[in-house]
């Protein structure tokens, strides 16, 4: 293992190292470097902890992480600044899901195994594993709730406005992928889907152009994060629109952080479907499979809950599997990210 990680040239200069600018003179040490996407959510926040807190010199490691700040090239620019330190593993949470190729061949000659976490890479399989959520299940998920909880309310006519997550990002890519195919299913209206680019302020900028657009024309909201429905509430409110579980929109979020369960307790949000944010512990496993010359799964799914007000819908089944919807309970709120 390497004695130390230099840490060189201006692209470094927003790097931590497991919480500090620290840099460990111990043999023994696992080097990680960690591209992350950002800042930009509670979720983003909650992946960030979950690494600095498994990958710290007490538990064997020495962690060299990035924040990206939602720039492709400066996440590529850290890639191969982590393959010039010539770190033991790579972990990348691509900020979108194609142009990874050359790099990741790179990473390949240096002979310094790439774990992806989260979203997906399209255009390259030089990783040796994935750790993360099916999207498209989320998605699919979403739908299928929705068509449930419409039938036990007696609503037979569903016109919907969704809210993406950042343009070409996997989990965009999945949960639209999979509502859209529900929502075709079932021959129900999408009269818009914009981005709010995972924001709170993107989530709040698009639905105030929405209530504007379609002043009473929708009944359904559908945001790809919580944070964005945050916003989407702020807007709604402002514009004299009700929602949630005693309102005239029914509001769907993913993501199911803490504050997200807790709207969806008070009634505000009626559905979140979780995406685990918690992803280290699960990445920690596949390096420690390499270190003892093992061959870890390629694919590692995490589990996963959908998050609801009551039991109106006690159950959905997506793709011939049943699935629990869970309603939010305090001991819920406390367990969570």
């Amino acid at each position: 293992m390497k004695k130390r990680v230099l840490l060189a040239g201006a692209a470094l200069a927003a790097m931590t190292v497991a919480g500090a600018m620290t840099v460990s003179a111990e043999e023994d040490l696992i080097t990680v470097g960690f591209a992350q996407v950002g800042h930009e959510s509670d979720w983003r926040t909650a992946s960030t902890q979950s690494c600095q807190d498994v990958f710290t010199a007490e538990n064997g490691y020495e962690l060299v992480f990035v924040d990206c700040d939602n720039d492709s090239a400066v996440q590529l620019e850290a890639v191969r600044n982590f393959i010039e330190q010539d770190v033991d593993y790579i972990i990348i949470d691509p900020i979108v899901s194609t142009g990874w190729d050359t790099v990741l061949t790179e990473c390949e000659d240096a002979g310094i195994p790439v774990i992806v976490i989260d979203r997906t890479i399209d255009d390259s399989d030089k990783y040796v594993s994935w750790v993360g959520s099916n999207f498209k299940t989320e998605g699919l998920a979403a739908g299928e709730w929705l068509k449930a909880y419409a039938d036990a309310k007696g609503i037979e006519e569903l016109n919907i406005l969704v809210i993406e997550g950042s343009t070409g990002a996997s989990a965009t890519i999945g949960r639209t992928e999979g509502f859209k195919e529900i929502a075709d299913k079932y021959g129900w209206t999408i009269l818009d889907s914009q981005t709010g680019d995972f924001t709170q302020d993107g989530g709040q900028e698009v639905m105030e152009s929405y209530c504007k657009s379609y002043e009473g024309q929708f009944n359904v909201v559908v945001c790809q994060n919580d944070n964005e429905a945050f916003g989407a509430m702020d807007a709604m409110t402002a514009a004299g629109v009700s929602y949630g579980v005693d309102g005239d929109v029914i509001l769907i979020s993913f993501d199911a952080c803490t504050a997200g369960l807790q709207y969806v307790q008070a009634g505000d949000i009626n559905a979140d479907f979780e995406c685990n944010p918690l992803a280290a512990p699960f990445v920690e496993e596949v390096i420690q499979q390499l270190e003892a010359g093992e061959e870890p799964e390629k694919e590692v799914y995490m589990e996963e809950h959908w998050f609801v007000y009551d039991d109106t819908v006690p159950s959905i089944t997506v793709d011939g599997t049943e699935m629990e919807m869970t309603v939010v309970t305090d001991e819920i709120v406390e367990a969570q990210y």
